[in-house]
């Protein structure tokens, strides 16, 4: 039961389990696992990482790895590369929002030019 400011009613939840740690490592661990699957859908929705469509089991087990790696340098450039107010924002929204932008070349008499959409 989780009590917050300015609610009127406290927040009740239940976690049936076999575990033998107390409440507040049961929590803890349910707390963590939550995160990892977090962690896990992100990495579907941003780098498709289910599409494991090989025949051989060495083969998926190589995509597999190139997908972690991907996922990996992704994180990387978001937390220690991106200003403070990027962030916070999920693989997907940096793929999409500095990544995958539009934009054509454009060839002067002299110089070339990027315009971005």
């Amino acid at each position: 039961m989780e009590w917050h400011q300015r609610e009127l009613f406290p927040r009740v939840g239940f976690i049936v389990t076999n575990m033998t740690a107390g409440p507040e490592g049961v929590v803890r661990f349910y707390n963590g696992r939550g995160t990892a699957e977090q962690w896990i859908k992100e990495g579907k929705y941003a780098l498709n990482w289910t599409r494991l469509s090989c025949h051989r089991f060495v083969a998926n087990r190589v995509r597999l790895s190139l997908f972690v790696l991907a996922y990996n340098l992704g994180n990387f450039l978001r937390r220690l590369c991106l200003p403070k107010p990027f962030k916070h924002w999920s693989l997907r929204s940096v793929q999409v929002k500095l990544i995958k932008m539009g934009g054509r070349l454009v060839r002067h008499s002299r110089r070339l030019s990027f315009p971005l959409s």
